[in-house]
């Protein structure tokens, strides 16, 4: 059994992004924005009442305050500020949930945010703080390694393991920068390290490394080119390899 999750809820005002009516059908669990990194309230609603309508479990996708960069920059934010911004996201989403019948079930750190939790200490701390006071005890999704997850469990929160379907992975076991060569994979590369990771828990590195990854949860990025497409193949493989597609929570 495995979850699979994507990015939904970034579309901003006239600005489209995703394929979220798509995607909303084909995932078992949504990262809904939360207007830091993108979003807006219309959308946010709009996004929880169609995950709700779907059956999809609703998670929390927290960020740095970065709209024009789409938070993928890193920010040197303060741990006291950081925990207020996560703290807010969180019941923002939940609130917005509520009234459409949802709730949000989990929280992920979403992209610059996300890589820097896998080793800032501090910052990790932030985040779990954050999801610690939210009423809930809310799991925790984040790469299986990273300071973050060790945190979770320490905090007696749910440490969630997560997988990259369309992304490129380094030796160690973390993701390919953006910026590099090799940090998106085509589809046929995401449809076989797609079911590497659900029958067999490893990953092939860019430097040809067999890498373990142990995931219970699988991401494919809804504002990929074609992703509805491609998490409808990820769907089909591994309904062809007996492997149920279930949420985590």
């Amino acid at each position: 059994m495995v979850d699979l999750n994507a990015d939904l809820g970034e579309s901003f005002g006239r600005w489209t992004l995703g394929e979220d009516a798509a995607m909303v059908r084909l995932v078992t669990s949504a990262n809904v924005a939360c207007g830091f990194h993108a979003g807006d309230p219309q959308v946010l609603l709009q996004t929880c009442r169609d995950a709700v309508a779907h059956g999809v479990v609703i998670g929390a996708q927290v960020g740095y305050r970065d709209l024009p960069g789409f938070g993928r920059r890193f920010i040197d934010v303060a741990p006291d500020e950081l925990y207020a911004d996560v703290l807010y996201q969180i019941g923002a989403l939940d609130g917005l949930a509520r009234t459409v019948g949802g709730v949000v079930a989990y929280v992920k750190p979403h992209g610059a945010l996300y890589n820097a939790v896998v080793h800032h200490e501090q910052q990790a701390a932030a985040v779990i703080a954050a999801v610690r006071d939210h009423p809930g005890a809310l799991p925790v999704l984040g790469l299986p390694g990273s300071v973050l997850l060790a945190l979770a469990e320490d905090a007696g929160l749910r440490a969630v393991r997560e997988a990259f379907v369309d992304r490129g992975y380094r030796a160690d076991g973390t993701l390919v920068s953006r910026r590099d060569a090799g940090a998106l994979l085509a589809p046929d590369a995401a449809l076989r390290q797609a079911l590497s990771i659900a029958s067999s828990g490893t990953v092939t590195a860019i430097d040809g490394t067999q890498v373990r990854v142990d995931a219970e949860s699988l991401c494919v990025h809804g504002d990929s080119p074609d992703a509805a497409r491609l998490a409808a193949a990820v769907r089909q493989q591994l309904a062809a390899a007996d492997i149920t597609v279930r949420a985590f929570v």
